[in-house]
């Protein structure tokens, strides 16, 4: 179908029906064909009737072209209606070109007041067409030679014999004209309810495809925002290690300086050093001890660079390989509740001189989830570098407990520096929940981070019905709790 301009639909222009060649090819001649053979009986009735036969010539002519016509009902459906009634009022045509017009005009148009007027139309005009052959002289009407007897008529010689009477064939020619009427109106309908299904399906089809780009958008928008939390995770961890290391090392250099600096102004009395209380042998031991002292902070430092090295390798493997990506981010060994796993996160922090006191009571982990494991470990290292960034210097405490009875929970909690390295740390009434709209107490001791870390930890456990609370509470503590449920 088509529209004169595609962005101002009519409202009775909407059944897309497509117009098929073979159909075009069989209702063009047979139209015209009985056209022209009513118009050629008719010829018969005037004989010498000189206005008669010219106007039974002119119906010859436009009965070989009226065919045509209904090559354009696809795009003029309206119009060729109206032509073909015309054609068949004036001349005297067949209605089977009327009926083949209402076909069309049903098919395409769904407005119910065009089909009230033009079945009418059609079903008058079929019925008074008949009418009128039938009511012709028997030589001249289609109906009487059907009912006529065999060789009768015609070129036989013998006078034409019709088996029925007038009446009969009247009520014969009003009953098919009736019934044909019935059946082109059922034809229209039905070639517009396929072609009405097809437009559905062809637009559930394109739902569906938009449906499976927006899954498809959402599903990596969902692996970016995966990434960059395991990104954190993974990264945030191993970084502020490297810098409360750096820290140390830079502390244990000004100490070696300071001792340098102080046997520097002692060396004109070392003789009297030697000989009194060895104060300068003394101070060569401290020396050589801060100096083992950053030798070891030295190698932590190579060791967390690799690992973060190593790490950072990990997230860009990720980017380059989604479907890896989401089995790596599923579940990771060294990211779950295991004692191994644990204790090397434990392990590294304590080295990093952290003070944790830990309190773990783990049952039945074969049992867990692996998700809910790897959301918990998660948990836990989050709440391990939040104290170390925001906190660092202060005792954390840490409790860990899981069992099928309780779920999962992990619960750290560190009290505020001391007032010099406090920043703006602001005290919160409370903990804050799991509907909390955000970090309700340290934004950081440099002033700058806000805790994005915590808010991808809550997305992440809000997505495993769990509850995630953190903030401060009277006496100014920071408290992160989570509560994963247990899955088997």
């Amino acid at each position: 179908m088509s529209n004169t301009n595609p962005n101002t639909p009519r409202e009775d222009v909407d059944v897309p029906v497509r117009t098929k060649l073979w159909c075009t090819l069989v209702m063009v001649p047979c139209a015209g064909f009985m056209c022209l053979l009513h118009d050629a009986f008719a010829n018969a009735q005037y004989g010498n009737d000189t206005l008669g036969t010219l106007w039974t010539v002119l119906g010859a002519l436009v009965a070989i072209l009226s065919g045509f016509i209904l090559v354009a009902r696809n795009e003029y459906p309206e119009p060729i209606f109206v032509l073909s009634c015309i054609l068949v009022v004036i001349l005297p045509f067949d209605s089977l070109i009327v009926l083949m017009s209402l076909t069309s005009l049903l098919a395409r148009r769904t407005d119910r007041r065009i089909a009230l007027r033009a079945i009418p139309v059609a079903a008058g005009i079929t019925v008074w067409a008949q009418l009128r052959d039938a009511r012709r002289t028997p030589d001249a009407s289609f109906w009487h030679q059907l009912f006529a007897e065999p060789h009768t008529g015609g070129d036989s010689g013998v006078p034409l014999r019709v088996l029925a009477s007038d009446t009969t064939i009247e009520i014969t020619a009003v009953t098919v004209g009736l019934i044909a009427t019935l059946i082109a109106v059922l034809a229209g309908f039905f070639i517009r309810s396929r072609a009405t299904a097809r437009a559905a399906q062809a637009k559930a089809s394109a739902a569906e495809e938009e449906a499976k780009a927006l899954h498809a958008d959402l599903s990596n928008q969902q692996l970016a925002d995966a990434i960059a939390a395991e990104a954190h995770d993974t990264l945030a961890h191993s970084l502020s290690l490297l810098a409360l290391n750096a820290s140390a090392l830079q502390a244990e250099s000004t100490k070696l300086q300071r001792s340098v600096s102080r046997l520097d102004g002692n060396d004109d009395g070392a003789a009297d050093a030697v000989d009194g209380d060895g104060g300068n042998s003394t101070d060569v031991d401290g020396i050589i001890e801060q100096s083992e002292s950053i030798r070891r902070k030295t190698e932590d430092i190579r060791k967390q660079a690799a690992g973060a090295l190593d790490e950072a390798h990990s997230v860009i493997d990720m980017l380059r390989h989604p479907d890896q990506a989401r089995i790596q981010i599923a579940y990771d060994d060294d990211a779950s509740l295991t004692r191994d796993s644990l204790d090397a996160l434990l392990t590294d922090c304590r080295s990093a001189g952290m003070q944790i006191n830990a309190w773990i009571d783990i049952q039945q982990l074969s049992r867990l989830n692996d998700r809910i494991g790897t959301i918990a470990y998660h948990a836990v290292q989050e709440g391990l570098t939040n104290a170390r960034r925001h906190a660092p210097g202060v005792p954390v405490s840490l409790e860990i407990t899981a069992n099928p009875a309780r779920g999962v929970l992990v619960h750290v909690a560190n009290p505020l520096p001391a007032v010099g390295n406090a920043g703006t740390a602001s005290a919160g009434n409370s903990t804050g929940n799991a509907e909390g709209n955000g970090r309700t107490g340290a934004a950081g001791h440099d002033g700058k981070r806000s805790g994005a870390g915590l808010a991808g930890l809550l997305a992440r456990v809000r997505k495993a019905n769990g509850t995630c609370r953190y903030g401060f509470d009277e006496r100014r503590v920071f408290h992160l709790v989570v509560q994963l449920p247990w899955v088997e």
